[in-house]
Formats: structure tokens, C-alpha cells, sequence
């Protein structure tokens, strides 16, 4: 797999399949939801090879359950690598968490607890996976609304030592560290920073909502413009990683593909700015 990913992206949605080739469309490269396409045929995937031919594409998966107890599903990873292998990504993640147990797929992205002694599971299965696909493999930190009394490691720390154990990169969901720093009091600027500087291959923005419970927490939902909050805090990864390939996510309420388009020129101006702002530190 070529795994050099330039500029800025958007997730794929079916709503944007015709648009994508038919309009004037200024995203460099589309994500797509691994799931959607491990099928052997269909309109999907009719569309994902017209839409591949014109541009770079890159896979996310939400249900690998790297962080889960079950042995490792070997007929999910099969159809993995080949999916991977018709669409020739760039760049293949999924998310560090686990999303069920007993063969049962919760369809939720679970956090795990932050300890060594996860760490060196997910790493374990990490390999697995990197040796299956043969390609270096991404992990999205995950939005989480509690936290594990047994922890003995913040999340910096963990996702730092996941990457260094397992040998995978990081695809930093910049949504996500500012909505966990609010839900469980850290500085996200922070924990950016904390970060290994040459671990974070790509980058995903998104918006979330305030719990409607009243709980004041935050929750990733990806049905919103990405907030000021993000923004800033997108220009500091800039800052601080360099020009790691940034997509926009929407998963609700998903507008047509020119506000999205727009959205992410908006991605582009910050970018920009953030790295002129270093070069002339």
C-alpha cells in the first residue's frame, strides 16, 4: 500500500457518491467506512471504484474490537485485506477501544482502561493485524464519558505507549481530545503536545453535542460544523505535527457536499496560517 496521503479529505457518505464525480469537488481524497464496503458487490461498491479512480482513498474500520477479548476475528481481517487490496488505500486505521464480547458486536466504541497491562494487549493484537495486512496500521483515540479507577496512565501516555509497543501510528481525532478535555478536565493543548511528534499520521475534525440528559458532558456526534474550540485547537496540531493529512467526519445531518467543501477550505486557511506561524517562529 502507498501510504503517502496529501491535503485535505472528507468521509465518503452514499448522499455525495454523484457529486463527487460530477461537480467541480476540492477534496484531494476521500475516507471511507471499511464496513460499508466488505461486500462482494453492489451499488457501494460500483460507486467506491468510479470515486477510487479519481482519488486517493483512505480506510476506517469501527469494528477490528482491537481492544477487546475475543481472539481477533480472522475472517473479518480476510475480508479487510481484501477490500484493501481492490481499493489500494493510503492509509488503513480503525479505533483504539472495544466494542463487545461473546461474538457479540456492540456497535458502540468502547474505551478501554489506561495500563500497562492494556497497552501491551492491544499492542499484541496491533501486530497481528500490521502482519495481516502488511502495512503500518492507524488507531483513532476515541471520545470516553468516564474514566477506569484502576488507570495508571493518562491518555498521552497511553496512546504514546501503543505506539511504541506496537510499532502502529496514530490517526488523531482532534474533536475527540478537546471533547474528552472537557468531560474529564485536562488541557488538550497539553496532551497534543505530549504526544510523539512523528506518530500522528493523519488527522480527522469533526463537531459534537451537549449530552441531551443534562449531564453537561460533551458527546462525539458528528452531526455538526466543526466548533471555534476544534479549530483553534486543530492549529496547534498544525503547529505541532506538521502537514498531516486532516479530513472533515459527518455522519448526521450531513449537508450537501459544497457546505462541506467550504467547511474544509476553512481547514485549509487554518492550516496554512498555523504553518506560516512556525516558520516564523
Amino acid at each position: 500500500m502507498n501510504n503517502r496521503l496529501h491535503g485535505f479529505g472528507l468521509g465518503l457518505r452514499a448522499q455525495h457518491y454523484a457529486a463527487a464525480l460530477s461537480m467541480d469537488c476540492t477534496a484531494d481524497w476521500f475516507e471511507i467506512i471499511s464496513e460499508n464496503y466488505m461486500v462482494d458487490g453492489g451499488r457501494a461498491l460500483h460507486w467506491l471504484d468510479r470515486i477510487g479512480e479519481r482519488y486517493p482513498l483512505a480506510m476506517h474500520g469501527v469494528s477490528l474490537d482491537i481492544g477487546g477479548r475475543d481472539p481477533l476475528d480472522r475472517d473479518y481481517l480476510r475480508r479487510l485485506a481484501a477490500l484493501a487490496k481492490r481499493v489500494k488505500p493510503r492509509l488503513v486505521s480503525d479505533h483504539l477501544c472495544w466494542t463487545g464480547g461473546d461474538g457479540v458486536n456492540l456497535h458502540d466504541l468502547l474505551p478501554l482502561p489506561q495500563t500497562e497491562e492494556a497497552v501491551r494487549h492491544v499492542a499484541a493484537r496491533l501486530r497481528q493485524v500490521q502482519d495481516a495486512l502488511g502495512t503500518q496500521f492507524l488507531v483513532e483515540n476515541v471520545s470516553s464519558y468516564l474514566r477506569f479507577a484502576g488507570d495508571t496512565l493518562d491518555e498521552a501516555q497511553f496512546l504514546s505507549a501503543v505506539v511504541a509497543e506496537s510499532g502502529c501510528a496514530l490517526l488523531l481525532d482532534v474533536n475527540n481530545v478537546y471533547v474528552n478535555s472537557r468531560n474529564h478536565g485536562y488541557d488538550p493543548v497539553a496532551l497534543l503536545d505530549a504526544l510523539p511528534a512523528g506518530s500522528v499520521k493523519q488527522i480527522h475534525l469533526a463537531g459534537h453535542s451537549i449530552d441531551a440528559l443534562g449531564s453537561g458532558l460533551l458527546v462525539d456526534t458528528h452531526d455538526a460544523p466543526v466548533c471555534d474550540e476544534v479549530w483553534a485547537l486543530y492549529a496547534h496540531a498544525v503547529r505541532r505535527f506538521g502537514e498531516v493529512p486532516a479530513m472533515i467526519e459527518r455522519d448526521d445531518n450531513i449537508p450537501p457536499l459544497a457546505e462541506l467543501l467550504d467547511e474544509l477550505a476553512h481547514a485549509r486557511d487554518i492550516a496554512a496560517a498555523a504553518l506560516r506561524r512556525s516558520e516564523a517562529a
